[in-house]
C-alpha cells in the first residue's frame, strides 16, 4: 500500500517541493523516515504517531516507510509532519482521499493533533503556486502571510482531524479570502515625531537627506544630545513600502520566524536595533540552520547601531559587503543561500570613551591615546561606506524649555516623498529605487556636475585625499540634495552641502593627531569652512583638553 502527498521544504527565503511517499508492508512493526532527514524530521515519528492516536484514528499496522523526495537534499524542520500523517492514513485507504496530487500540505503537529505554525510559509506558498499547485492546506496562524499569493487557494486548518475530513470530503474547509497589499496610509500615527526633537538643525537636515536618498548616516555627539531620538524618528519620514518591497521584507521575516501569528504582509519598514554584543552570524546571517541576520531583517528599512565603537570589530567589518552589494551570501557545505540586505545603516557614537569630548560644560577625562584607540575601533573602509556624518552638540536649556516645536515628521515626509517621486520617475525601468543604490555607470549618467561644482569637489578630493568610493558617494548625496531642493541638475550649493556632511578620514575630519586632540579640533563643517569661507563663516570650536 503506497500513497503520496505534496509538501515543501525551506531553502533561504523560498521553498523547494518535497514529495512525501508512505509505504506500508507486512513485516516487523516499525516506522522509518528516509530521504536525508535531520534529527528534527526523525523526531516527527513520535509526534505523528501521537497526533493520529489522539485524533481517534488507528496508526497503520506493519512496517511503515516514509520517503522524502528528492532523497539527495537534506530535509530540515517540522514542515513535513502534516504531509507525513496524511500520507500514512491515505496509504491504508487511498480510495477515501481526493485531490492529494493537487494539494500541498504544510504544518507541524502537536501531540494533541493541533497544527502549529511553521517558519517560511510565505516562501513555500510562492513555490507551491510556481509548481502549479492549486490548493494549500496550512496552519491557520500562517494564512494571513500567504493570502497575497495569486493562483493559490488557501485552506487554513487547526487540527489534523479537520484536514482529514477536508481531504475525504466529509467537512470541507473554508477557503481563506485572497487579499492585496494595503500600503501604510500617509496619515498613520507614528511613534516618534520630529516635532518633539529640540534643536539639532544639522542632525535633522542630515536625517532628511538620508531618508530622501536612502543614505547611511553616522551621528556623533555627547550623551543626551538626541542621537537615538533622531534615529527612531527616521521610519516616520520614510516613504511607504511598495508591494514588491513589502513582499521581499515579509519573505525574510517569515524565513527567520519573526512574523507573529495572523500577521499579513508587513506595512511598516523594519527598524532593527541589535545589541552591541551581537555575533557575526546573528548580524550577517548563518548559523547551523543558515537563517537571515539583522542586516537582512532590516531590508528595505533601518539598521540602527547605537554606541557603534562598542560593537565587535569583526562584526562591524562583516557589514562592509552587505552595505556595498545589498545582499548576503551564506555558504554551507550543502548549498548557498542569498538574503537581501539593502538597508539604511544609521549609527550613533560618543566622541570619546567618557562621552564629554567637545562638551562646553563637562570636561573630558580621556587621554589622547584613549580617544585614538576608541575611534580606531571603526575602520576607515567602513566609514567610507557611510555617506553622511554629523556632529551634534548639547541642546541649550533655553531650547529645551521652549514651547516652540520644530517641524513635524509629516512636513518633512512630504519633502522626502517628493524627492523619492523624482527618483522613481528618473530611474523608471532601471534596477534603482533611490540615489544611494546607484552604481558607477548610474553615477556618471545621473550625477553630472557643472564646471563650478566639479572644481569644488576636485579641491575637496585633493585636500582630504578622498577615495574613489567617497567621490562617488558625495555625488550621490549631492543628487539627493538637488532632489530635495527641486533642482533638475546638481548645483554647486548641492555639492557644498554634501561635502558639509562628509569628512575625510573619520568622524572628526581627517586623521586624529595629538595636536588636534589637544586643541579639541573636531572638524565640524571642515570642508565647507576651508573651501567656502568667502561665502559663509563657519564657527570654529577650540578648547583645551583637560585630562584627569
Amino acid at each position: 500500500m503506497l500513497a503520496k502527498t505534496l509538501s515543501c521544504g525551506l531553502s533561504g527565503v523560498y521553498g523547494y517541493p518535497v514529495e512525501v511517499e508512505a509505504f506500508i508492508s507486512n513485516g516487523m512493526i516499525g516506522f522509518e523516515i528516509v530521504g536525508l532527514p535531520s534529527m528534527a524530521v526523525k523526531e516527527s515519528r513520535d509526534r505523528v504517531r501521537a497526533a493520529i492516536a489522539v485524533s481517534g484514528l488507528s496508526f497503520p499496522f506493519g512496517k511503515v516507510t516514509v520517503n522524502l523526495a528528492p532523497a539527495d537534499v537534506k530535509k530540515e524542520g517540522t514542515t513535513f509532519e502534516l504531509a507525513i500523517a496524511v500520507a500514512l492514513l491515505a496509504a491504508r485507504s487511498p480510495e477515501a482521499f481526493h485531490g492529494l496530487g493537487e494539494t500541498m500540505l504544510l504544518g507541524e503537529l502537536a501531540l494533541d493533533g493541533r497544527l502549529m505554525p511553521v517558519r517560511g510559509a510565505l516562501g513555500m506558498a510562492i513555490t507551491a503556486a510556481g509548481q502549479g499547485v492549486r490548493a494549500l492546506v496550512l496552519p491557520r496562524a500562517n494564512a494571513r502571510e500567504c493570502e497575497c499569493v495569486e493562483g493559490l487557494t488557501l485552506y487554513p486548518a487547526e487540527t489534523l482531524l479537520q484536514v482529514l475530513e477536508h481531504l475525504t470530503g466529509k467537512a470541507p474547509l473554508t477557503a481563506h479570502p485572497a487579499a492585496r497589499y494595503a500600503a501604510l496610509a500617509p496619515d498613520t500615527p507614528i511613534a516618534f515625531d520630529l516635532k518633539y526633537v529640540k534643536g539639532q538643525p544639522a542632525g535633522r537636515k542630515a536625517l532628511e537627506i538620508a531618508a530622501a536618498g536612502g543614505h547611511n548616516l553616522l551621528m556623533t555627539g555627547i550623551p543626551g544630545s538626541g542621537k537615538t531620538m533622531l534615529a527612531r524618528c527616521l521610519p516616520g519620514i520614510l516613504p511607504p513600502m511598495t508591494y514588491e518591497e513589502a513582499l521581499e521584507t515579509t519573505l525574510i521575516h517569515s524565513a527567520a520566524g519573526e512574523l507573529g501569528e495572523d500577521c499579513g504582509l508587513m506595512t511598516q519598514r523594519p527598524f532593527r536595533t541589535p545589541h552591541h554584543n551581537v555575533s557575526v552570524p546573528a548580524m550577517i546571517g548563518g548559523g547551523g540552520k543558515a537563517r537571515p541576520g539583522e542586516v537582512s531583517l532590516a531590508h528595505n528599512g533601518v539598521l540602527f547601531l547605537d554606541e557603534l565603537p562598542e560593537f565587535r570589530r569583526e562584526t562591524l567589518e562583516a557589514l562592509r559587503q552587505p552595505l556595498e552589494d545589498g545582499f548576503v551570501n551564506v555558504t554551507r557545505v550543502n548549498g548557498q543561500n542569498r538574503y537581501q540586505s539593502r538597508a539604511m545603516l544609521v549609527a550613533a557614537m560618543n566622541p570619546c570613551p567618557c562621552g564629554n569630548y567637545g562638551s562646553r560644560t563637562r570636561p573630558c577625562r580621556c587621554s589622547p591615546a584613549e580617544i585614538r584607540r576608541y575611534l580606531g575601533r571603526i575602520s576607515g573602509p567602513l566609514l567610507d561606506r557611510i555617506d553622511l556624518r554629523v556632529e551634534m552638540d548639547a541642546v541649550p536649556v533655553e531650547e529645551i524649555e521652549s514651547s516652540v516645536r520644530g517641524e513635524s515628521s509629516a512636513d518633512v515626509r512630504a519633502r522626502v516623498l517628493e524627492a523619492r517621486r523624482r527618483q522613481t520617475v528618473r530611474y523608471a525601468g532601471l534596477p534603482f529605487h533611490c540615489n544611494a543604490q546607484l552604481d558607477q555607470p548610474g553615477i556618471e549618467r545621473f550625477c553630472g556636475l557643472d564646471a563650478t561644482a566639479s572644481k569644488l569637489l576636485r579641491q575637496a578630493v585633493e585636500r582630504f585625499r578622498l577615495s574613489m568610493r567617497a567621490y562617488g558617494r558625495i555625488r550621490k548625496v549631492a543628487r539627493t540634495v538637488a532632489d530635495l531642493a527641486g533642482h533638475d541638475a546638481i548645483q554647486v550649493g548641492d555639492v557644498a552641502l554634501a561635502l558639509q556632511f562628509r569628512t575625510a578620514d573619520g568622524p572628526y575630519g581627517g586623521s586624529v593627531s595629538y595636536t588636534h586632540l589637544r586643541a579639541h579640533e573636531t572638524g565640524r563643517n571642515l570642508v565647507c569652512r576651508l573651501l567656502l569661507e568667502k561665502k559663509k563663516q563657519w564657527n570654529k570650536r577650540k578648547k583645551t583638553l583637560i585630562v584627569t
